[in-house]
């Protein structure tokens, strides 16, 4: 049954490859950037297979995109028809640096509405149910893609843009929504907010939350959290990025596991060192190359992701998950990007590995971790905010020091800060900060 709904592994990679040829064969000579960029390192713009793809094409990087954007202000020469034909733009956050801006004909945005959908189908959201967007709506993709793929599949929208954490909740509570859509930090905090208003969140009919924007949706300490404050509303994780659209959705089987959408992206994973393929189950850097973005399109596109495939994976053979799909699985989602790393006192710390430990620790409402440079070394040190039902915020304190020995093998110092004093946060939290 599962075979026959879901395309088997022949029939994905034998649509990805007459995507990919269209594709290419669209871009020269009308995309600049890429009519330069391939002409330069001498690649012809026929492709075999998948494989001579990954094989003779070269990776394209975000350093290239800014410093195109730079040269050719403000869009960049990455564009496959005139400006006229383009009726989205949107741009990073720019967290990880220089915010780049991206520009989406229609045939590309509705291409990523139609796989935005398959996030909202794989979370068993369909017609009829009222979806919550906690957003502001600033100009990052993600926001308007699941917006209007809900809207397009049949759902009510209710849009949150402009109000406080208070207010977002009773728009809720009094119109009925059942999905929320935020990122997992503002999930944790939207249930906090309710604890100090006295809403009875049991009392809710959100019963899917669906996040992104950062990794504590597939981080299973951060789940339970959340599912907890919810009243066991069961949360969906997926990624994206601007640059590349809506990337993963989380297997319907399987917590943690995000799938990559196969349809619409051509993944890789490869070292990050030496862009080698990685061997089957080990950690790399997710490449993707965007199929049905003609007009704003990315070749071999190094992501920074860090993830591990879940099963066995080239491009011709995968194991089917246990869902039924033959789509690439990624365990334990993004589990961080290649410059997060650091190393402290001998040890490679990932800020998934610290949330995760911080988060099964039940009791923390909010957490900071602070890096110092001391002598050439890296020193850590977290600041927790006690969450209102805790009794003993030493006990807690003294509870994640001997956490992060057990898991890490390093002392770190955790010290407990008064309620409120540590910044919320709507979008992609940021918790590390250097001093």
């Amino acid at each position: 049954m599962a075979d026959a709904v879901h395309p088997d592994r022949e029939d994905i990679v034998a649509g990805q490859l007459e995507q990919l040829r269209t594709l290419v064969a669209e871009l020269f000579p009308a995309n600049r950037f890429y009519t330069r960029k391939l002409q330069s390192a001498g690649v012809t713009f026929d492709i075999g297979s998948l494989d001579d793809f990954a094989l003779r094409f070269p990776f394209t990087t975000k350093a290239e995109l800014v410093e195109d954007q730079l040269r050719h202000p403000p869009f960049g020469s990455n564009l496959t028809f005139p400006l006229d034909r383009y009726t989205r733009f949107h741009q990073t956050s720019g967290t990880t640096g220089t915010p780049l801006r991206w520009l989406d004909t229609p045939e590309s945005w509705d291409g990523m509405v139609e796989s935005w959908m398959e996030v909202f189908r794989a979370a068993g959201v369909r017609a009829g149910e009222r979806v919550f967007f906690a957003f502001s709506f600033g100009p990052f993709i993600g926001f308007w893609l699941a917006f209007e793929s809900a809207a397009r599949l049949g759902c009510l929208c209710l849009p949150g843009g402009g109000l406080s954490s208070a207010a977002r909740l009773r728009v809720m509570m009094d119109n009925g929504a059942t999905v929320l859509c935020c990122t997992p930090t503002y999930a944790l905090r939207l249930g906090e907010a309710a604890r100090e208003e006295k809403i009875d969140l049991s009392a809710s009919r959100v019963k899917t939350i669906i996040v992104a924007g950062e990794p504590g949706g597939s981080i299973l300490a951060t789940r339970a959290r959340i599912e907890s404050l919810w009243a066991g509303a069961r949360v969906f994780d997926h990624h994206g990025m601007t640059e590349v659209g809506p990337v993963t959705y989380e297997c319907p089987a399987r917590a943690g596991v995000l799938h990559v959408i196969e349809s619409a992206y051509f993944a890789e994973i490869v070292e990050p060192g030496t862009g080698k393929p990685v061997p089957p189950g080990e950690v790399g850097e997710l490449v993707l190359t965007t199929l049905g973005r003609t007009g704003s399109p990315l070749l071999r596109y190094r992501t920074g992701d860090l993830v591990k495939p879940a099963t066995r994976h080239t491009p011709l053979v995968t194991q089917p998950c246990v869902c039924g799909r033959h789509e690439l699985a990624l365990e334990g989602g993004v589990l961080g990007r290649v410059d997060d790393m650091v190393i402290v006192r001998g040890v490679n710390v990932y800020p998934t590995a610290v949330e995760e430990i911080i988060r099964s620790c039940d009791g923390v409402a909010e957490y900071q971790v602070k890096l110092a440079a001391e002598k050439a070394l890296t020193e850590m040190r977290v600041e927790v905010e006690p969450a209102a039902n805790c009794r003993d915020a030493g006990a807690l304190a003294a509870r994640i020091e001997k956490a992060f020995e057990i898991a890490l093998a390093l002392r770190i110092s955790v010290n407990v800060v008064a309620p409120g004093t540590l910044p919320r946060f709507e979008m992609k939290a940021r918790r590390w900060v250097k001093t």
